[in-house]
């Protein structure tokens, strides 16, 4: 470090010689100058000249004239952070005034060359969030600059998450649009609005949005060297955070860089330019998430398995060949090859199996489209209905049977079978309220699952319905979110988002569903409910 002092004298002689004693009497009263030379950690190659005064202030970094020529219309934190001319993501910096990206800050660096080109000077570190001025390589400290670092790096305090699902009140974008916080479009790239639906659905389990808010929560998780799945938290948590950041721009996000990180961590399986089944998705995702969170088969090793998973019985009992006869079929029964037998396994979501639709049309050439209550599917899992599994060599026939309820239920709903030749969608529309729902039934009478589950009444949070034809490409995606600070639903396809209501919700061809679970301090709920366990 080199520092240079100006001597005072000189200074009094020189404004003596001019004979101006105001000069000599703001001199007197001035600290002396110091020229500082400091190597930056961001850019070693360079160093950032620094004027101080005797009190270790920044003369030129609180007092920037070029803070009026940010363009903040034109800036866009969604993207990925590669520099626009060597596509490197290692020390970039954002042009405030045009919104490019740029790498180093040195004399031979392109952001130095694009600030002494078109005359940009204010430049976002987008890793330290420090301002520069380029091309006279000074940090620039000002308040007027928290809204930028903020939108390219929103945090939330354990408070504000605490408040989040009770706001009503609208936020103003900084071009003017209105937007509630949480209900944000998603931008489609080309064909990512399978992810889109995912995305948003997730967005609103407040559990897991909790917790990838605070960013203390997942960022001392370990790792292997050189794991990818890492990145795949990093972004999934920024994008949660950008879609309940208040203080927005624009009310729209771009999932560019979170898709990328899905691109890169299922290996090229999904990918944003070619339409995928989003059940395949959250199947993966989930999964994803739960590894790279460091989880294991425990029930409270990742938010992932506290928020979604359950359990449940399957029985399993193998059919003998229909070739045998009755005394061949008799004795076969007899063996331990073809006892039922039992096992407890978890689960994530719910597949729900529809009735096939009617072959024929009716009189009036239309094709019927069949309706079916919720509690007539869910009978799947009541441990008294057996379905039939088929495999190319054996039958079986399966129950199965739910003994613990997850705090966040999602059920996924058969929609499309694969034939030979083509895909083909059940039409099938499932009657279901959207809240309410008492799951108690599904379990078994034992005293002990019983005493396990005080609530089991559920809640409709998100729905994600399939429109079109079947088959990638051919169909669009949309999903029905439920606010809790306004009780407003909305649909949300894209960037579209309106309000709608809950009665058109049940009329469409649902796809997925999350439901929550309704805790309620209700005196009198608790009193029956432990008189019914006393009777029983």
């Amino acid at each position: 470090m080199k520092v240079a002092i100006e001597p005072e004298k000189r200074r009094r002689d020189d404004a003596q010689t001019e004979g101006d004693e105001e000069e000599i009497k703001k001199i007197k009263t001035e600290p002396p100058v110091a020229v500082e030379t400091v190597v930056d950690d961001d850019d070693d190659d360079e160093p950032v000249y620094r004027v101080r005064g005797v009190h270790g202030d920044d003369v030129r970094s609180r007092h920037c004239p070029y803070l009026d020529t940010i363009n903040r219309n034109l800036l866009d934190f969604d993207f990925e952070k590669l520099c626009s001319i060597s596509l490197s993501n290692n020390n970039v910096y954002a042009c405030l005034v045009c919104g490019k990206y740029f790498q180093g800050r040195g004399q031979k660096s392109f952001a130095y060359t694009h600030s002494v080109e078109s005359n940009h000077h204010v430049w976002l570190n987008l890793e330290t969030l420090k301002v520069y001025c380029l091309p006279d390589n000074y940090e620039i400290i000002d308040s007027s600059l928290d809204d930028v670092k903020y939108l390219l790096n929103p945090t939330f305090t354990h408070e504000q998450a605490a408040v989040l699902d009770k706001n009503t009140k609208v936020a103003r974008a900084f071009d003017g649009s209105l937007y509630l916080p949480g209900i944000v479009g998603l931008n489609n790239i080309k064909a990512n609005d399978y992810c889109n639906v995912i995305l948003q659905a997730l967005n609103q389990v407040q559990a897991l949005r909790d917790y990838f808010l605070r960013e203390e929560n997942y960022v001392n998780i370990r790792r292997p060297p050189g794991d990818v799945m890492v990145l795949l938290v990093r972004r999934f948590a920024e994008l949660i955070r950008k879609l309940w950041n208040s203080r927005n721009f624009k009310a729209h996000v771009s999932p560019h860089e979170m898709l990328q990180a899905v691109v890169k961590c299922s290996k090229k399986r999904f990918q944003f330019t070619v339409q995928g089944d989003p059940v395949e998705f959250l199947s993966w995702f989930i999964n994803a998430m739960h590894t790279s969170l460091n989880g294991n088969k425990q029930a409270d090793s990742s938010i992932i398995n506290r928020s979604f998973q359950g359990r449940m019985r399957v029985y399993t009992k193998k059919i003998p060949p229909v070739e045998l006869n009755d005394r061949e079929r008799d004795i076969a029964l007899q063996t331990e090859e073809y006892k039922e037998t039992v096992e407890e396994v978890p689960f994530l979501f719910l597949t729900i199996d529809l009735p096939p639709p009617p072959l024929f049309r009716d009189e009036l050439k239309d094709n019927i489209i069949p309706q079916v209550p919720l509690f007539s599917v869910l009978s799947k899992f009541d441990g008294a209905t057996e379905k039939e599994c088929k495999t190319h060599k054996e039958n079986f026939i399966k129950r199965y049977e739910i003994i613990k309820l997850p705090e966040y239920l999602i059920m996924v709903f058969k929609r499309f079978t694969n034939n030979t030749f083509y895909v083909e969608k059940n039409p099938t529309i499932v009657n279901f309220p959207i809240k309410d729902v008492d799951l108690r039934e599904l379990l078994p009478g034992e005293l002990q699952v019983q005493e396990a589950h005080p609530y089991t009444v559920y809640d409709l949070i998100a729905n994600v319905v399939h429109d079109g034809e079947p088959g990638s490409g051919n169909g669009t995606y949309r999903v029905h979110i439920l606010h809790q600070g306004t009780g407003q639903w909305y649909e949300m396809q894209d960037l579209h988002v309106v309000d709608i209501l809950p009665q058109m919700i049940t009329l469409s061809e649902c796809y997925i569903q999350i439901w929550k679970v309704r805790k309620e301090d209700d005196e009198q709920l608790m009193r029956g409910f432990h008189e019914t366990i006393n009777k029983s």
